[in-house]
C-alpha cells in the first residue's frame, strides 16, 4: 500500500476529527445493539500531527469506541461502522494493521497520527479483547514492515 498524499492527510485528520468531536456516533444515533452512543472521549494530539495516547485501550478508548462502539460491538448510523468484537477478520495480524496504517472505506487512514509502537498496541488490544483471543502478538517492528 501507498502512504497517503500530502492532499489526504488533512482529510484523514478532518475525518479524525469528526469523529472525536461527535461524528458519526454523535447524538440521535443508536449503536447495533440499539443503545445511545457514549460521550465521545477526544483524542489528546502532542502537535497538530501525533496522538500521545499510549497503550492499546488508552488508544482504543478515545480514538476508536467513537465508531466501533464500547466493547467493540460496532453501529449502524451515518454510516456502517464494523463490529471488532469475535472478529475472524482480526485473526491475520497483517490485516488490523493495514487498515489502521492506511484506512479502508470509512475508516481514515491513522498510519500518520500513531507511532509504530501505538499501532501495535492497538491493535494487540484488538485482537486480545472483545472476545477474540489471538496469541500472536505484533510488534512494532511489523508496522514498520508495513509502511
Amino acid at each position: 500500500m501507498t502512504a497517503p498524499s500530502n492532499r489526504t492527510k488533512p482529510l484523514a485528520l478532518a475525518a479524525v476529527l469528526a469523529v472525536l468531536l461527535g461524528g458519526p456516533a454523535s447524538a440521535g444515533h443508536m449503536d447495533t445493539l440499539g443503545s445511545p452512543p457514549p460521550e465521545p472521549v477526544p483524542g489528546t494530539f502532542g502537535d497538530p500531527t501525533h496522538f500521545t495516547e499510549a497503550g492499546g485501550e488508552a488508544i482504543y478508548v478515545s480514538v476508536c469506541t467513537g465508531c466501533h462502539m464500547p466493547g467493540g460491538r460496532g453501529a449502524i448510523g451515518a454510516g456502517a461502522y464494523p463490529a471488532l468484537a469475535k472478529n475472524p477478520k482480526l485473526e491475520a495480524a497483517g490485516y488490523p494493521i493495514a487498515i489502521v496504517l492506511h484506512g479502508q472505506k470509512a475508516m481514515p487512514p491513522l498510519g500518520d497520527y500513531f507511532s509504530d509502537q501505538q499501532v501495535a498496541d492497538v491493535v494487540n488490544y484488538l485482537r486480545s479483547h472483545f472476545g477474540n483471543d489471538y496469541k500472536d502478538p505484533v510488534s512494532a517492528e511489523d508496522v514498520k514492515a508495513s509502511r
